[in-house]
């Protein structure tokens, strides 16, 4: 039996030496994760400080909803960009953020506006209702003394500052009603020249300053908590006298009472103060109507039939706008695409200079060539005729038609340019040899292939033509105005300028609500038709 002898310690393995990390890569990986991290950090430290500023502000004005969307918007930040996982909401988070805000929450606040009164006359709640309706009915109290008056400034809030019958100083705003302040000082003149909390606006300042002065002679600072008592009002900012409402409020009852007719008026579900033989307060408030605006588009005898008018031209005007645009491009493009025509550059250089023009400054532009009495379309090209292109309906829409027209057909010279140079020569020549005809090759051939391509464009040509404000209202304002119209309708008004007309933005009564109400009416149509649309456009990949 052979015996081996034990490895001497020369041949036995040495052991594995632990690596200590140097500083050096020490210092690298925290300059490489560190300064990543810090940057981090302070982006979401904005987002935060943001979101908490929202939040506070989503509390003071008692909107829950946006504070709750707010506070776990802001979690949900915080979540995705400090843990290790849901890495594709890292680079997704920001862009769903946006369409939150831009598109969703838009799209929800109109449509949440369509179901309440919201407009002229219907703005705030009951109780800003309440004040404004007092205010409107304020007097000055049969004689009320005149008390010595200081105009007072805090953290850009006006007030006064007065001395009352005792000799002692009250100060208040708008929104605090006068109190008793210690440590002021009355000057010479007898108003209160130092209001500890308050800085006392220099009487110089009051008369030489237009804007402070109209805003002091509409502050109105109330004498106590109850709006009956009535408020301190000045006219020249040195003297102030007690203002009583003749409109007193019962908030139990929920009415308001004019002390000098006896006229009661009640709070109805319609936010608005009514009395019994119909009339009603100027000043209203908010509230939900439920579907009560869309009833009032399909039901209304002058508002429907006058939409319905506005809804058919809204039809024609964009369907003709997309088809004439879409024939004269193309039909420029067949053109100017054939090799035998010389500078062919150049002329697509002329051709597509409208495309290039802001569209507001060629509305502009035209309204005044289709004038009647010095505009140059007459002048050149009618002889000098007095053709009312802007008064009469028919042909001021064919006008406005032509105006849109001319904007829009060199962009679709330029795509019908691109998409006939792409075509493939082989089946053009192949249907040549075959013995087709032009015509034939283009209704067989050049069209269906170019639809391929452009049917999506032409869909959305359509929703642009469909709400297109610029020219409509730039070229002619909607006119002329329909007879008996409601809200100033006019001829060539489209649905989303009527909305407009009827949002009161332009002048006159404000109907937010009816107008929120059209908008989604109108964005429904747009967006059934556009889907339709879009699934007829498979048909055509037949041809490929």
């Amino acid at each position: 039996m052979t015996i081996q002898a034990p490895p001497s310690p020369a041949s036995a393995p040495a052991p594995t030496p632990v690596l200590k990390p140097s500083r050096d890569s020490h210092a690298r990986r925290f300059r490489g994760l560190g300064w990543g991290f810090l940057i981090k950090l302070a982006l979401m430290a904005l987002v935060n400080a943001f979101g908490i500023m929202t939040a506070i502000s989503a509390w003071s004005a008692e909107s829950w909803i946006v504070l709750g969307v707010v506070v776990l918007l802001v979690v949900i930040a915080d979540w995705v960009y400090f843990t290790r996982r849901a890495l594709p909401l890292k680079y997704l988070m920001p862009g769903l953020i946006f369409l939150l805000v831009f598109q969703i929450f838009i799209f929800g606040y109109t449509a949440y506006i369509a179901f309440t009164n919201y407009g002229t006359g219907h703005v705030g709640t009951q109780e800003q209702a309440v004040e404004a309706a007092l205010i409107q009915g304020e007097r000055r109290v049969e004689g009320s003394a005149d008390y010595p008056l200081s105009v007072v400034e805090r953290g850009g809030e006006l007030g006064f500052a007065i001395v009352d019958d005792d000799g002692d100083v009250q100060v208040g705003s708008a929104t605090e009603p006068l109190s008793d302040v210690s440590g002021a000082e009355v000057g010479a003149t007898g108003a209160p020249s130092t209001v500890p909390g308050w800085t006392v606006v220099p009487r110089a300042t009051v008369l030489t300053d237009p804007t402070l002065g109209a805003s002091i002679k509409d502050l109105r600072v109330p004498v106590s908590d109850d709006p009956n008592d009535g408020s301190i009002r000045t006219r020249e900012g040195s003297t102030g006298s007690v203002y009583e409402p003749t409109l007193v409020w019962d908030a139990e009852a929920q009415t308001i009472t004019d002390t000098q007719s006896g006229t009661v008026y009640t709070a109805t579900d319609l936010g608005a103060f009514v009395a019994e033989d119909g009339t009603a307060l100027p000043t209203g408030w908010s509230v939900n109507v439920g579907f009560a605006n869309f009833i009032t588009l399909f039901t209304d005898s002058g508002l429907a039939g006058t939409l319905l008018s506005v809804t058919v031209w809204t039809f024609a005007f964009a369907i003709l706008s997309v088809v004439l645009s879409f024939a004269v491009g193309l039909g420029l493009a067949i053109v100017y695409n054939d090799p035998r025509v010389k500078g062919r550059r150049f002329l697509r250089a002329l051709f597509i200079l409208p495309y290039a023009f802001p569209a507001f400054m060629a509305a502009l532009l035209f309204r005044g060539m289709f004038n009647a009495e010095f505009g140059v379309i007459n002048d050149l090209l009618f002889f000098g005729s007095h053709i009312n292109w802007l008064g009469d309906p028919w042909l001021t829409r064919g006008a406005v038609i032509f105006v849109n027209v001319w904007l829009s057909y060199p962009y679709w010279f330029l795509v019908c340019t691109g998409a006939l140079q792409s075509l493939p020569g082989e089946t053009l020549e192949a249907a040549e040899i075959d013995g087709a005809n032009k015509l034939q090759r283009f209704r067989a051939i050049v069209l269906p292939l170019l639809l391929v391509s452009t049917a999506p464009l032409l869909i959305a040509s359509f929703a642009v033509a469909f709400n297109n404000f610029t020219v409509i209202y730039t070229f002619n304002n909607g006119g002329p105005a329909i007879a008996g119209a409601p809200y100033a309708l006019g001829s060539t008004d489209i649905l989303v300028s009527a909305i407009y007309d009827v949002s009161g933005v332009s002048g006159g009564a404000a109907d937010y609500g009816l107008a929120s109400a059209l908008s989604i009416i109108a964005f429904i149509v747009v967006g059934l038709i556009s889907a339709l649309s879009f699934r007829q456009t498979r048909k055509l990949e037949e041809y490929q």
